[in-house]
């Protein structure tokens, strides 16, 4: 075997053993490659997850919010509407005339009396527009007289010279009672929530 084939065997068995080694490194390289997109791959589902979820709760955030507005303002307007209808109960009360706000007036007038029935003298006060009614009635009443003017839709309010008692029968005192005990009703029959 002369040198010259020496040689040739061993830059073959050389040639060999690199490419051994090179297809070793591509082999390795594919592999790290093929686990690099595979991580890549989960990672972009998870970030995709993620940010469908984040969407998602946005989404809810966004129409709980809406909807809390909604309400808001359906509240709104209701409060709107039952003012203006108070309102309205407010301004026929002061524009009640003649034998009713009479016959309403004297009524509230009998009730507070009863408080008073050991005075000597009574002071009723009411709305300005209403002293001439007032006294007029006052002169059915012993020891009672008009004492001045309230600001108030009518009806009287009631004080004996004798004691602390005061007592507020006026249209607006009803009134506050009446619709407070009545409101849900009212509500319901505006809005039917029956």
């Amino acid at each position: 075997m002369s040198l010259d084939n020496v040689v040739e065997d061993i830059r073959d068995e050389a040639r060999a053993r690199a490419e051994d080694i090179r297809q070793d490194g591509q082999e390795q390289a594919d592999d790290i490659v093929a686990e690099a997109e595979a991580d890549a791959e989960e990672l972009l589902e998870s970030r995709k997850a993620d940010v469908e979820q984040q969407l998602e709760r946005e989404r809810e955030q966004a129409l709980s919010s809406a909807k809390l507005e909604a309400k808001q303002a359906r509240l709104s307007a209701r409060r709107d509407v039952l003012q203006r209808v108070r309102e309205q109960v407010e301004s026929e009360l002061a524009e009640l005339e003649g034998d009713r706000r009479e016959e309403l007036t004297r009524s509230l007038l009998d009730a507070a009396s009863v408080e008073f029935e050991d005075e000597d003298e009574v002071f009723v006060h009411g709305r300005a527009a209403d002293e001439d009614l007032l006294s007029s009635i006052l002169e059915d009443y012993d020891g009672y007289e008009f004492a001045g003017e309230r600001d108030c839709l009518g009806g009287v309010v009631v004080e004996g010279s004798n004691s602390r008692v005061r007592v507020n029968n006026t249209f607006d005192s009803v009134l506050d009672t009446v619709w407070e005990d009545n409101l849900k009703e009212v509500s319901a029959r505006l809005f039917d929530d029956q």
